[in-house]
């Protein structure tokens, strides 16, 4: 196995931290007796050896090495090596030159490895083998006949699960090529997907059609495959979810119990899913047929499913989300916590579910308040969502948690989406603001969310409590700047009401709070002369802070005509600077001159509508904010309102607000459109 490996000059190889000495012993580890050790020298070989995919000289000496092990059947775990050698074959590089190709070629001059491999005893290896084969052999001939010879005689399941997915890379591959290896094995795919196959494999050559050839996608493709999951789900038994007992509210109970019980399932439907892509009313009926399976573990599986389609896709989500609210009355603890977790994420789209979370959050109170090992207490998911989605019912529920011992430090977050049903919290939160501690170590995680929800509110009296905050807080207080930041917000939000504040925000126009005091200071007095010096400060000197160009150019904008004077500093940001300054700037120069210059503004907006759709909520604001006059741009808006993907689905956009702010996106699109002139 290891003929010659004393004759590599390892120290003069590198690996991702450096000398690649250690890797002899690296390999020699996989040969190992021990388990342990064998499981730790991959582990490394995945960290240092081929480093986040990456291809280093020390990755290719491994390879004649990673070969022989693969085929002395006294090695255990062989499988695990086959593995890795198919992620350094595919790797896109890392490292120096073109290492990746030489690997992939030295891979392809071994690859009889993995057809003696094809057939080894261990039906680890065999599953592993499949995928080496499809990248490796160059004779497509002869792996179609390797594939349909393992397919005659395999009775592993995994293993026929693994040459299916093969097949439909093999046939990925040649299709472009339009050869008849790629209709022969699209042929083999499409017998796979019918008797007398068993369920799994069948619902498998159907996520790999609908990748490779749609066409021969049975016409009743929903229905059959949700059959095929109750028959899989037969053939499985009545195996139910892991439960936690209740008390197991520890991080890492709750993501044991998030992570999908059933892989082999999840990982089919994932392929099916992903594979139909814009397909969205076949995969929304798909969903309610999965969430209205008897077996629990399927039902796990479409809520996660659901998760990845409402964040790309903009349809209709009524059915499935209530289907999910069903799901909170399970005993199963997986499936209850991944509902849950859904859910939070939908905030206005969860309506359809809200009695079920009212109903949970009613009969378990324990659910109403997480109480983590460390930190301070938080909402639970159920309350959490329900508050977010607007329902008024949660507005009882929170005034029990503000009457508490401990208030739970997110409960001021949610209480914005109840809009003004959240006007019988005002008190409470008002007392409870004034008991932050001035000088504590938690102050910002206190303090921050309560102002947050009287900011929303708009509560005038709350402005004796602010401003004890505000001339209170020692300096070097921890996140200092962002309590204060809140606490200016609030003044801004009650306007004239705030008039004794205006000496504490004039002193703070000087300050890393600028763009926010003078935000405040202009709704309370309304002296645009007072601020606008210190808003074309922060233009010209680029702000210290990230955000605080284009916060100053958004001010700017809706303080309208009188900002006149920082027209040439808003014209230059709009040429330069990240695209959310040059989009806010641009926005600005239309709201103040009342023209959207074509040769400027118009061009600057375009692009980056286009190539940057973060900017689209703050340009589809401004054009809202124009009204009729907004109509050169109104365009772009009647396209989105058309458009089935969420803005930012191609641009990395799946956090936990994602949906929440492409919801807002198409809210102020409908809007600005429905005014006189929108069309």
């Amino acid at each position: 196995m290891f003929r010659g490996i004393d004759e590599v000059d390892w120290a003069s190889l590198r690996h991702a931290y450096g000398s690649a000495e250690d890797v002899p012993g690296l390999l020699r580890g996989l040969a190992s007796a021990d388990q342990a050790e064998r499981e730790t020298a991959l582990d490394r070989m995945y960290g240092a050896v081929h480093h986040q995919g990456g291809v280093y000289d020390s990755t290719l000496a491994c390879v004649p090495f990673l070969l022989a092990l693969a085929v002395r059947e006294e090695v255990r775990d062989r499988a695990g090596v086959v593995e890795l050698l198919v992620s350094i074959g595919g790797a896109d590089g890392g490292g120096a030159g073109d290492l990746a190709a030489q690997a992939r070629a030295a891979l392809c001059a071994g690859a009889d490895v993995f057809v003696l491999l094809a057939g080894d005893a261990d039906a680890g290896v065999r599953q592993a083998a499949p995928a080496a084969l499809v990248r490796f052999l160059d004779r497509p001939a002869r792996v179609l006949a390797l594939f349909r010879e393992r397919i005659t005689v395999e009775r592993d399941d995994r293993v026929l699960l693994a040459l299916t997915e093969s097949l439909g890379l093999f046939a990925r591959r040649h299709l472009p090529a339009g050869d008849c290896h790629a209709a022969e094995a699209v042929g083999l795919l499409a017998a796979l997907s019918g008797p007398p196959y068993g369920p799994e494999l069948r619902l498998a050559a159907l996520g790999q059609l609908a990748q490779c050839a749609p066409e021969l996608l049975p016409a009743d493709l929903v229905p059959a495959v949700v059959r095929l999951l109750r028959d899989r789900s037969g053939q499985r038994g009545c195996e139910r979810l892991t439960q936690d007992g209740p008390g197991a509210d520890t991080l890492a109970g709750r993501l044991r119990r998030l992570r999908p019980s059933d892989e082999e399932g999840s990982r089919l439907l994932r392929t099916l899913h992903s594979a139909l892509g814009g397909r969205v009313a076949d995969r929304v009926a798909l969903l309610c047929g999965q969430l209205t399976s008897p077996d629990a573990l399927d039902r796990c599986n479409a809520v996660w499913m659901s998760a990845g389609l409402f964040r790309e896709w903009r349809t209709d989500v009524v059915e499935p989300v209530a289907l999910i609210g069903a799901q909170l009355g399970a005993e199963e603890g997986r499936l209850h916590d991944a509902a849950v977790a859904v859910l939070v994420e939908l905030f206005e789209l969860a309506l359809p579910a809200a009695d079920h979370l009212h109903a949970l959050v009613t009969h378990r109170p324990e659910l109403r308040v997480r109480h983590g090992e460390r930190g301070a207490p938080r909402l639970g998911g159920p309350l959490k969502a329900l508050a977010r989605a607007g329902d008024a019912r949660a507005t009882p529920v929170l005034a029990e948690a503000l009457a508490g011992p401990v208030v739970p430090h997110d409960l001021g977050l949610v209480i914005p989406h109840l809009g003004r049903a959240a006007a019988p919290l005002v008190p409470a939160l008002r007392r409870r603001l004034a008991r932050v501690p001035l000088d504590g170590p938690d102050t910002h995680e206190r303090a921050v969310p309560l102002l947050s929800a009287l900011t929303a509110l708009g509560d005038a009296e709350s402005v004796p409590s602010v401003l004890r905050l505000l001339r209170g807080m020692p300096d070097g207080l921890r996140l200092r700047d962002a309590v204060t930041e809140a606490a200016v917000r609030a003044l801004g939000a009650v306007g004239s009401a705030a008039h004794e504040a205006i000496p504490d925000l004039r002193g703070l126009l000087e300050t890393d709070c600028a763009v926010a005091a003078a935000d405040a200071l202009w709704s309370v007095t309304g002296e645009a002369d007072a601020v606008v010096p210190v808003l074309l400060r922060e233009l010209t000197a680029g702000g210290r802070g990230r955000h605080r160009p284009a916060a100053a150019a958004d001010l700017l904008g809706r303080l309208g005509p009188v900002a006149r004077t920082a027209l040439p500093a808003l014209r230059r940001m709009t040429g330069s600077g990240e695209a959310s300054e040059r989009a806010s700037a641009a926005c600005a120069v239309w709201r103040i001159t009342g023209e959207p210059e074509r040769e400027q503004v118009l061009p600057v907006l375009r692009a980056a509508w286009t190539e940057h759709p973060r900017t689209r909520t703050t340009i589809a604001g401004c054009v809202a904010a124009l009204g009729p006059s907004g109509a050169p741009l109104h365009d772009l808006l009647r396209a989105e309102l058309t458009s089935p993907r969420r803005h930012r689905a191609d641009s990395g956009g799946c956090d936990s607000h994602g949906i929440h702010e492409d919801e807002g996106l198409l809210r102020v699109c409908r809007g600005a459109l429905s005014r006189e002139g929108g069309g």
